[in-house]
């Protein structure tokens, strides 16, 4: 009987316990993932003044933006999360708009829809009694990220047992879906190559397979050799015209075909570049050891076998000012130019003539850096009243592809923010570039200043970055694929929008420029990433540490079946469906009537996703082809449905 008492007070004193409020911010926040350069306030708005929704003052909670996640783990007896949430009044941006999602346990829970400047802060009363996974989502509304200021105030939660405890997302295992080269011989690379006249001609033929392997070319132009054993096609750039071509390799196992096309003209880069850049794995430590240690990996790892071809030196290859913003080491440091006006590399580049042989003789190509500004974003030497002489240099040198970056000359245009003024620096730099004796690859880095992609192409561009770096918002790759889409009336051979580089593997911390570690995305982010850079005809350069590159980020970056959606002869950017505010898909037709499409689930759980062939246009039973597993699934009648994991595409071929 004791007993039996004892328990009822237990437990009626337990029951009569008062649950404890805990603030959101007295939780470690070293969890909540954002995208941008400054980290979220405690206290304060994004901007770090006072919290204020629609002038409402507030004296705590967590300031943020669009997109940003927290991830909790709770024990099932938190009752309830309690906040007000809305756009900071802080932000610039006039049609700053957002969304407040809460997840619980795999389900949504709570959403304040879309939310804009000025509108009343939402209150937030949410019962979580049994709930053990919780995320705190913000997330944009018609893809801006312009100042998307966000406030969770006065954010508490009500719990009668442990404290929630703040985790990373939800753990992934790496699972390699690209299966291994077979044996015999497979021709990878574009279908067709685009050059000029009497230039400098290199190409190397990119085939997987067993070696030794022979190489063979019908239909050569007699000004081209090809070296048998190697597979590199050396020389000068045949007479203006297309010459067809049957490139042949065999080995002991088998043969392989493949036609090909050079375009002898006026229009470079007829498919996307592919190579590797230096910036988000080195930043200011790259030398020149470094280029060709690049190169060396990038045809010992078959990289350069999948089709990569251009190995790319970024910013502080020059030298610098003590007084640098990215304060560099005394032997970065040192006279800009020599007595003629040649700029003068730092020490780390002894000889770029040299970087530039070599690199040449795997059957690569090298690409340079430079701003048209008086410095670079770094604060080396720039090109600015250069120009001329700096291009003609890296012609000398050996470069094949320049990126251009604006910098500094936001300094000379001044207050001049004129379309003009815009465009002012790449047209001089184009119509210099279209004159030298050699093949240089022209990319406009200008942040998508003036709608770059409506006149890159007219001045001399054949690629042009469509908005800022991704470097520190890699969580964004679903919101710029959708953003990218919007200008894919102007992706076409010879001329592509370019959303920056592709950051798997080993990457050093964009916001601090630190030594690379493991990326942050998950295994799955980064299919989603190479598969949404396919299917924009994105170039594909990518930029982590080729000294760390390990099997599942050659597994990503490699498959040739994916690489043939990006690299496809027609050139179109997918147009995008939309399904739900977390689903839609991306078509992009291709040259041989099949369609590549991406069933992309960009929320934070997993989704059934339908692709209906009338949203295709097609009609009647269709084969689709499992694009990273190189696995024909079957014929479909009417559409093609697939489960689809958070932050995921399934990448399939239609036909």
């Amino acid at each position: 009987m004791k007993r039996i008492l004892f328990a009822l007070v237990f437990t009626f004193v337990c029951a009569c316990q008062a649950a404890d409020t805990v603030p959101l911010t007295s939780l470690d926040l070293a969890n909540l993932h954002f995208e941008g350069w400054r980290k979220p306030q405690t206290d304060k708005s994004f901007s770090g003044r006072p919290l204020s929704i629609a002038g409402q003052k507030f004296q705590n909670g967590i300031g943020t933006r669009a997109l940003s996640t927290l991830w909790l783990e709770l024990d099932g007896r938190v009752e309830k999360f309690v906040a007000a949430v809305g756009v900071d009044d802080s932000t610039s941006n006039e049609t700053a708009a957002v969304c407040f999602t809460i997840i619980g346990d795999g389900k949504k829970l709570w959403t304040s829809g879309a939310m804009k400047r000025g509108e009343a802060a939402k209150p937030v009363d949410l019962n979580l009694k049994g709930v053990r996974s919780l995320l705190l989502k913000v997330d944009h509304v018609g893809e801006s990220n312009n100042f998307d200021y966000a406030d969770w105030a006065d954010a508490k939660f009500i719990a009668a047992g442990a404290k929630p405890r703040t985790v990373n997302a939800p753990a992934e295992k790496k699972v390699i879906l690209t299966p291994k080269p077979p044996r015999a011989p497979r021709i990878n690379g574009p279908k067709v190559y685009g050059c000029r006249p009497g230039n400098p001609f290199i190409y190397r033929i990119p085939t997987t397979g067993e070696r030794p392997i022979k190489f063979a070319a019908d239909g050569l132009p007699t000004s081209l050799r090809l070296d048998t054993t190697s597979g590199i096609i050396t020389g000068s750039t045949p007479a203006r015209g297309t010459h067809a071509l049957t490139l042949r390799a065999k080995n002991r196992h088998g043969s392989a075909t493949r036609e090909f096309k050079i375009v002898s003209g006026d229009t470079l880069a007829l498919t996307p570049p592919m190579g590797w850049n230096h910036w988000y794995a080195h930043y200011n430590r790259v030398t020149d050891v470094m280029m060709r240690e690049a190169a060396d990996v990038m045809v010992r790892t078959g990289m350069a076998d999948a089709g990569y071809s251009y190995v790319n030196i970024d910013d502080c290859w020059m030298n610098a000012t003590p007084d640098a913003k990215r304060t560099p080491d005394p032997l970065r440091v040192g006279p800009f130019r020599d007595a003629a006006g040649n700029i003068i590399p730092n020490k780390y580049f002894p000889d770029m003539r040299a970087m530039t042989d070599y690199i040449h003789a795997k059957g690569l190509k090298a690409g340079i850096y430079t701003s048209p500004g008086p410095l670079t974003c770094a604060g080396y030497c720039g090109a600015y009243q250069h120009e001329e002489q700096d291009a003609k240099l890296f012609a000398e040198w050996g470069f094949d592809f320049l990126k251009y970056d604006w910098c500094s000359y936001s300094k000379v245009a001044a207050d001049d923010k004129s379309l003009d003024m815009m465009k002012k620096p790449y047209v001089l730099m184009g119509g210099i570039l279209k004159k030298l004796p050699r093949d240089i690859v022209f990319n406009l880095c200008q942040y998508g200043m003036g709608d770059v992609w409506q006149w890159g192409a007219e001045i001399g561009g054949h690629c042009w970055r469509t908005a800022g770096d991704l470097g520190a918002e890699l969580n964004r790759i679903f919101a710029v694929a959708l953003k990218n889409a919007e200008y894919r009336q102007w992706s076409k051979p010879g001329a592509w929008n370019d959303p920056d580089y592709i950051q798997i593997g080993y990457v050093g911390d964009a916001r601090g420029e630190g030594m690379p570690k493991p990326c942050p995305l998950t295994p799955t982010e980064q299919y989603s990433f190479m598969s949404l850079w396919s299917l924009m005809a994105a170039p594909l350069f990518y930029s982590g540490d080729m000294s760390q590159l390990d099997p599942f980020t050659l597994n990503v970056l490699c498959n040739p079946e994916v690489i043939e959606v990006n690299q496809d002869p027609l050139g179109e950017s997918a147009r995008v469906v939309k399904l739900t505010d977390d689903t839609f898909l991306m078509v992009k037709r291709l040259e041989d009537g099949s369609h590549a499409v991406g069933l992309c689930n960009r929320g934070e759980t997993t989704e059934t996703i339908t692709a209906k062939w009338s949203d295709l246009g097609l009609t009647g039973k269709q084969t689709v082809r499992d694009l990273w597993r190189q696995k024909d699934l079957g014929k479909f009648e009417g559409q093609f449905t697939a489960t689809v994991p958070r932050h995921g595409v399934v990448l399939v071929r239609v036909r």
